[in-house]
């Protein structure tokens, strides 16, 4: 059984741990706080997620969230080594991450070449076996709410690790899904019943997943993209190109010699998982089947969620405007790209 005394450090400690906070350890920035890189006294290497004070979190709640989290295990986890609290200093140690994170990689025009199929496969199936922990195999059930590019690292071999927590909803062992009034996570990954009513399940999570694996194979962000004098989403091209046979269409040019039959089923996959009705979205137990036993039938997708059909910038109704003007969370628009970009988890009993 994990106790707070095991996990607890001592501000000095990691404070001389990233030299006192310094700008040459910063990794990056977001809204719960700064992430800095240290090197603890026998040598291991963490990123330490200094807590803004804004949180108004109290110190027994920030104490019982930290041995929540600890308990996750897997490794496809950032895990949570351990916390800092006192005075007004909230610090969470995490371990490190060397390669940053997904996004850094399968957007930038040069970085993406590294990744080749064999790598995005890697990534595709641990991200899903983590997700898949979160779900049913851990000893609590966790709806992550904010799966993304940003939040996958990358470890020193390319295996992905789920990182950021912060939206995170733990919901009791026999339930599936709640609801919220505050909609927290990022446009352009949330599944429709949860941005426009709370509602909030493992399925959701699953949608999450779908537009990510979309996101891996085409080297595309989710959000509008203009082909020619058109404008696309990533979910409307994948599903058009779907119908009309033409799948190979959305794969990133750097994969097409590649296995072409397996990545087809992975584009099939991904709109399985980003199907508008929920009950025809699979588990991720059935999704980590999919990807692991090429023997397993798949069902034909319905329409995804969000779908328009291909038009003019001109032609584009306002409503679907209006849409696309929130595929960018605010943390993409005015916040800085961070590295190690991880948080404490905001868990809720219910």
């Amino acid at each position: 059984m994990i106790k707070v005394g095991s996990l607890q450090y001592d501000l000095a400690t990691i404070r001389t741990a990233t030299n006192n906070f310094s700008d040459e350890n910063k990794l990056g920035q977001g809204g719960f706080g700064v992430v800095y890189k240290g090197k603890l006294p026998k040598g291991q290497e963490v990123a330490v997620k200094r807590l803004s004070s804004a949180s108004g979190q109290g110190d027994l709640e920030f104490k019982n969230e930290v041995l929540l989290v600890a308990k996750l295990e897997h490794r496809n986890l950032v895990r949570l080594l351990g916390f800092c609290l006192e005075g007004d200093e909230r610090l969470l140690i995490y371990e490190f991450v060397p390669n940053r994170s997904l996004d850094h990689f399968i957007f930038d025009p040069i970085k993406h070449a590294q990744l080749d199929w064999e790598i995005r496969y890697k990534i595709i199936e641990g991200v899903a076996r983590g997700l898949l922990y979160l779900h049913e195999d851990s000893r609590l059930r966790i709806i992550h709410r904010d799966l993304k590019a940003s939040n996958v690292l990358l470890d020193e071999d390319m295996n992905p690790k789920i990182a950021d927590f912060g939206m995170a909803r733990l919901v009791v062992r026999d339930e599936t899904h709640g609801n919220t009034s505050t909609i927290v996570g990022t446009y352009g990954y949330m599944a429709p019943e949860y941005a426009m009513h709370g509602q909030f399940s493992m399925k959701s999570d699953t949608f999450s997943f779908g537009v990510l694996l979309l996101e891996i194979i085409s080297g595309q962000k989710n959000s509008c993209f203009r082909i020619e004098e058109s404008i696309e989403d990533l979910l409307s091209y994948a599903w058009k190109n779907w119908k009309e046979g033409t799948t190979l269409n959305l794969l990133d040019p750097t994969l097409r010699n590649g296995p072409t039959a397996e990545m087809k089923r992975c584009i099939h996959i991904g709109l399985l998982c980003v199907q508008e009705n929920v009950a025809h979205r699979p588990t991720m137990a059935s999704v980590v089947l999919m990807l692991s036993n090429n023997s397993f039938s798949l069902p034909v997708p319905s329409q995804p969620a969000f779908f328009v059909h291909n038009t003019n910038a001109s032609d584009m109704p306002s409503s679907f405007g209006s849409w696309i003007s929130n595929t960018r969370s605010s943390e993409e628009q005015s916040a800085p790209l961070s590295y190690n970009n991880v948080s404490i988890t905001e868990l809720y009993p219910r």
